[in-house]
């Protein structure tokens, strides 16, 4: 005391002051402290928000970009990181549980198949051998909704922003958030569940357990199942059976840029392998004018009665679409970086005249097994009787059908297919016929050996 006394005035009033401070200093670390550990609370318990969350949450989240708010200390940022980071590690957790899912038997990584066509060239054929495989969930034509919502909008869309929306939702449907379609089938589904999915029946994934629940009285199923009554889709159902099946595949005829599919391809959490398929324009015509009847009467007419002009718009139309079918094809065998490995292009008429040989192609190609009950399938249905090959119908006696259209057209109207799409022919191997001899020969092939780049 005598000390602290004989210490001058100025140096007594330095040692308060460094007292106070130091009060204040561990007041507010203890406040400091305080703010972290809440925060630490709050991160705890949105992480265990986050593993409570249902499959839909869990997919919405595995597709959506984090976008976290600006930080406005040190501490909050930390905090921030680290969600981001503990994000990631459960995305990647979430797709190494879906890559260990479906049958044991199956190994490899989990591959994401996407048959890429247009009305009338086989791609339901084609389709079924992915359908028939027991491991991979199959989804025939989801774009379907897609289209008719986008078609119907105020105005239409472009045909760049209706591929952006396909781009889009193909992500979503491959990475099994099929909730995605919810905005788009109409009627909009009540509780998950619709009786309104288009061509459900051509699906095993969603006619068979758990996914097939029992039917509904009152209930109309517009798309039912062909070989079981199931009653209205629970899309929560079918999301789960898409997670534990060990891969994805789906066919679709309503998208053909397939440059608008690299940030599909480039996305770390898909295996994306794509198959375009195309057939004999000449075909292609043959068979829409037989399925839509109504949408080709201009060219009926014209072709049978020579009464109607055929009007140059529907030449144009024909020929834009024979252009795009080309030029995504020049790109694909290419090869840029982003397909190398990734593209395959197949010709139905090689399919239809050696089904299975070309299967093991497609299956060898997208790195999955062939089963044998692909195998059973392809012979069952590929060699079926004349009364079997229906417009619509999956089973045809292939090697005899495939050409079968050159017989009944009219040369004048394979000659403006040949003009519209010389380019597209000349690329595929497809030979024009110069006569209506020609045409008709059975001796003469209209159909070049495909190039053996197709197939790598």
């Amino acid at each position: 005391m005598e000390i602290r006394r004989a210490l001058p005035q100025d140096i007594r009033e330095l040692l308060h002051c460094l007292k106070m401070k130091s009060k204040y200093a561990v007041l507010l670390v203890f406040v400091i402290s305080l703010i972290i550990i809440e925060k630490e609370n709050n991160f705890i318990s949105r992480v265990s928000d986050k593993l409570k969350q249902s499959p839909q949450a869990l997919a919405e989240a595995n597709s959506t970009e984090l976008s976290p708010a600006p930080a406005k200390n040190g501490s909050l940022a930390s905090l921030q990181e680290l969600d981001a980071a503990f994000s990631q590690l459960r995305s990647h957790l979430y797709n190494i549980t879906l890559q260990l899912a479906g049958d044991p038997g199956d190994a490899g990584p989990r591959r994401h198949v996407l048959l890429m066509a247009t009305t009338r060239t086989g791609s339901s054929f084609v389709g079924e051998f992915f359908n028939q495989q027991g491991s991979i969930f199959y989804l025939f034509e989801p774009l379907w909704h897609v289209e008719k919502t986008v078609n119907f909008l105020p105005g239409g869309a472009s045909a760049v922003g209706s591929a952006l929306v396909y781009r889009d939702v193909l992500k979503q449907l491959l990475l099994c958030d099929l909730y995605i379609l919810e905005n788009f089938i109409s009627p909009a589904p009540e509780g998950h569940l619709t009786p309104f999915l288009f061509r459900r029946g051509s699906s095993h994934s969603l006619c068979e357990e758990p996914v097939c629940t029992p039917s509904t009285k009152k209930v109309f199923e517009k798309y039912y199942c062909k070989n079981r009554r199931c009653g209205p889709l629970n899309i929560t159902l079918a999301a789960e059976a898409c997670r534990r099946k060990q891969h994805v595949a789906l066919k679709t005829v309503r998208i053909r840029q397939l440059e608008f599919l690299q940030p599909l391809v480039e996305d770390p959490r898909l295996d994306v392998r794509i198959i375009q398929l195309v057939r004999d324009p000449r075909a292609v015509l043959a068979s829409r004018m037989v399925a839509f009847s109504g949408k080709y009467e201009t060219w009926k007419k014209w072709a049978s009665e020579g009464e109607a002009p055929l009007r140059e718009e529907e030449v144009q139309r024909l020929r834009g679409n024979c252009e795009s079918i080309r030029v995504s094809a020049e790109l694909g065998l290419r090869r840029p970086g982003w397909l190398r490995g990734r593209y395959m292009l197949v010709r139905y008429e090689d399919v239809a005249r050696a089904p299975l040989q070309k299967a093991r192609e497609m299956f060898r190609f997208a790195g999955l097994p062939l089963t044998r009950q692909v195998e059973e399938w392809i012979g069952k249905n590929t060699q079926a009787p004349p009364d079997g090959n229906g417009v619509y119908s999956t089973c045809k006696n292939s090697s005899e059908q495939f050409d079968k259209w050159r017989f009944g057209m009219p040369f004048k109207l394979a000659q403006v297919v040949q003009d519209a799409c010389g380019p597209a022919m000349q690329l595929f191997g497809y030979k024009l016929a110069s006569s209506p001899a020609a045409l008709a020969n059975r001796s003469f092939s209209l159909l070049e050996e495909a190039q053996p780049a197709w197939v790598t």
